[in-house]
């Protein structure tokens, strides 16, 4: 139209509106090449690709609310589950005590409460203090079951932190209680820093105690009131949270809450309130929807709610556990207010929910184990 020496550009202006320009071969001197403002779209297609999947990897969080779940080599049971996305992730800052019976797989719900907290970005540095014939068994289950690969403090990596603190360079870091609190270095040291989140196990060790009016603090008490003075998430841990004398139960909860159990404790004048500070389920009221293979116990729910184990003689005129797992959990998920049910009688089952996925997660994937040759 306009000749070979010609061309016609259609160009956006800055505004947003549309131009049109005809332009000849006498308008090349006025033509310069302006360097690409945004980003290029020259990179390699793959290196792309990756870098994408990277990404969505990284914000997997805000769409699976399970997250921890599904990428942990475990499978866990509902009371489990309730602990950790009912009673500890909720609350943030987190002060808590974990009191359930030995048993219900503790060890399980700190590490998911970690595994998930480290997935949504929320905790960096965690530290796990546990007695000295414990801090293996933290390392194995840690690394096993939820991949987190934590390292245990010992005096060899203390020396090998040249001219910094053990505590600041590793960021996932188990330590021995009594080596903690017999060390005023250790103490001191561990002082200087902050961590994310601390899990406490056996943490019934750290007591105190009223002699008459004198109240005596062992050096794992004063081990525990650090932590908690250094830690934004502080978890106890123990089986046995109560020793009989109310006064030193109070001054255990202390550790979590100073200002509401602060003093000493009046004999017979009231009790020590816990409520939203602690959880303690026993072993009547632990649920479970699958026992191992060689069993193969199939379980199941009476009219009242609780969730049993049929007997052998019972099992044999039922039809084969596969389809039996996904029966119970049918039943299970229409059961869902009963099955949350807990020792406190103010706990409401506004929070079961969550543990929905997790039933039929597990009781499918046992259906497919059960159907294989």
């Amino acid at each position: 139209m306009h000749g070979p020496d010609a061309a016609q550009l259609v160009f956006r202006s800055p505004d947003g509106s549309l131009g049109e320009r005809v332009l000849r071969r006498g308008d090349e001197a006025s033509l310069e090449i302006v360097e690409q403002s945004a980003r290029p779209f020259d990179a390699d297609a793959s290196a792309f690709k990756l870098a994408a999947e990277a990404q969505r990897i990284q914000l997997a969080g805000l769409f699976d609310p399970m997250l921890a779940v599904t990428t942990s080599d475990i499978r866990p049971l509902p009371h489990q589950l309730r602990a950790v996305y009912g009673e500890l992730l909720p609350r943030s800052p987190l002060r808590f005590l974990l009191a359930d019976d030995p048993g219900a797989g503790k060890t399980i719900m700190a590490g998911l409460y970690i595994k998930e907290l480290i997935l949504r970005e929320d905790v960096r540095r965690c530290l796990i203090v546990a007695p000295g014939g414990l801090v293996d068994q933290w390392q194995d289950e840690l690394f096993l079951k939820f991949g987190l690969r934590f390292e245990i403090f010992s005096h060899d990596l203390a020396e090998s932190a040249f001219g910094a603190s053990a505590f600041e360079d590793r960021p996932l870091l188990i330590a021995r209680m009594d080596q903690l609190a017999r060390n005023e270095d250790l103490l001191a040291e561990l002082g200087q820093t902050e961590w994310d989140l601390v899990v406490v196990d056996e943490a019934h060790r750290m007591g105190a105690h009223y002699f008459g009016a004198k109240l005596e603090k062992t050096k794992r008490f004063l081990l525990g009131e650090l932590l908690g003075r250094i830690a934004r998430h502080l978890l106890l841990m123990t089986a046995t949270p109560h020793s009989g004398k109310e006064e030193d139960f109070q001054l255990f909860l202390t550790l979590l809450d100073r200002d509401r159990f602060e003093g000493k404790h009046a004999k017979d004048a009231h009790r020590s309130d816990t409520s939203g500070l602690m959880r303690r389920m026993v072993k009547e009221n632990l649920l479970t929807f699958e026992l191992a293979l060689g069993r193969r116990a199939i379980p199941d729910i009476d009219p009242s709610g609780d969730l049993r184990l049929r007997s052998d003689d019972q099992r044999r005129q039922r039809q084969p556990y596969g389809n039996g797992s996904v029966h119970l959990a049918v039943r299970a998920l229409r059961r869902l207010p009963l099955l949350a049910r807990s020792d406190s009688a103010q706990d409401s089952t506004a929070v079961t929910h969550p543990i929905a996925p997790a039933i039929l997660h597990c009781a499918l994937g046992s259906a497919l184990a059960f159907s294989r040759p």
